[in-house]
């Protein structure tokens, strides 16, 4: 359930996240608390470090370090205040399970940690810094520097003109199809540059030796139905006789949920993905499409998305 809610709020949705009763030791099974999307999500616990799904997920791990002393003080403290028990059985419990489960358990997680904090929450100068990092990749709108695998066709003024032309409200059809077709084509041999290259000498008609790159062999295209199938033709043009899939994804109402049907190659776990959809909105669609294609085998890093149109907050 961890793993959805993360999910969810990563999709920018959001999630009805279960509150835990302390004095029963067990969740509530009426009772919730509503969490919406946010560019910044606090994932605190003890143990968040354990499972390598969550960890993925995150994009700064911190380990919060404090006396052992001054963890019991804290303890006694919120278990006699907040949760009703006395301070007898909180020591027993301390001693018997707590103590041990953390040098066992919790302690060793730290090793994942990209930060860590020692002195706790004293530690002003530490939070600083993090607050500051923070603060940094929020101000930057540059994704290119945010995340290292996103990659923009540089900008000239024939692709700013073309962009300019599609954009206009009063362009015909035939120049609209044209100049998207062309843009399309730089996008999918930018794409194609991307792809994993091996040596090879070849003799040219001379007879003399020429060092060159070969081809990726294991290749296909998936187009997200409908729009995607906009961009298969200029992917045929430049890979000739590729296989292309289907993937088709609907929204039902307003609840979020989606309706897949898909058509893929059957050896596609072996193949680096051309994952297609020209006009990239919320990216609900495409992270279904990313998930699926997982699910079927590909390895994140074999999967290329290519778009031609992004909102703001995400890439082109």
């Amino acid at each position: 359930q961890l793993l959805e809610c993360m999910g969810q709020l990563k999709r920018a949705l959001p999630v009805n996240v279960p509150i835990y009763d302390f004095k029963n030791h067990r969740r509530c099974s009426e009772r919730f608390r509503k969490v919406n999307a946010s560019d910044v999500i606090i994932l605190e616990g003890i143990l968040v470090f354990h499972d390598q799904r969550v960890r993925n997920l995150m994009d700064m791990k911190i380990f919060v370090d404090t006396d052992a002393d001054i963890r019991l003080a804290r303890r006694i403290r919120r278990d006699t205040v907040e949760r009703g028990r006395d301070v007898s059985s909180v020591l027993d419990q301390y001693g018997r399970f707590v103590k041990p489960a953390f040098d066992d358990f919790v302690l060793p997680s730290k090793k994942y940690a990209d930060v860590i904090i020692p002195r706790g929450g004293d530690n002003h100068v530490a939070i600083d810094l993090i607050v500051q990092h923070i603060r940094t990749k929020l101000g930057m709108h540059d994704l290119c520097k945010v995340f290292r695998n996103v990659f923009v066709v540089q900008s000239t003024f024939q692709i700013r003109g073309m962009h300019t032309l599609i954009r206009d409200r009063d362009i015909t059809t035939p120049d609209f199809v044209f100049y998207s077709d062309r843009l399309i084509r730089l996008v999918v041999e930018h794409g194609l540059g991307h792809l994993p290259f091996t040596e090879k000498q070849i003799i040219t008609p001379t007879g003399s030796v020429y060092t060159g790159v070969d081809f990726c062999k294991k290749l296909c295209g998936v187009s997200i139905v409908r729009s995607g199938e906009s961009m298969e033709n200029a992917l045929r043009a430049c890979c000739k006789g590729i296989k292309i899939g289907k993937i088709l994804i609907h929204r039902v109402g307003d609840n979020g949920q989606q309706l897949i049907y898909h058509k893929l190659p059957m050896d596609i776990d072996e193949r680096h993905v051309l994952l297609l959809d020209p006009v990239l909105g919320t990216g609900n669609s495409a992270n279904q499409a990313i998930d699926l294609l997982r699910r079927k085998g590909v390895a994140e890093e074999r999967i290329i998305f290519l778009t031609l149109i992004s909102v703001n907050l995400l890439a082109y």
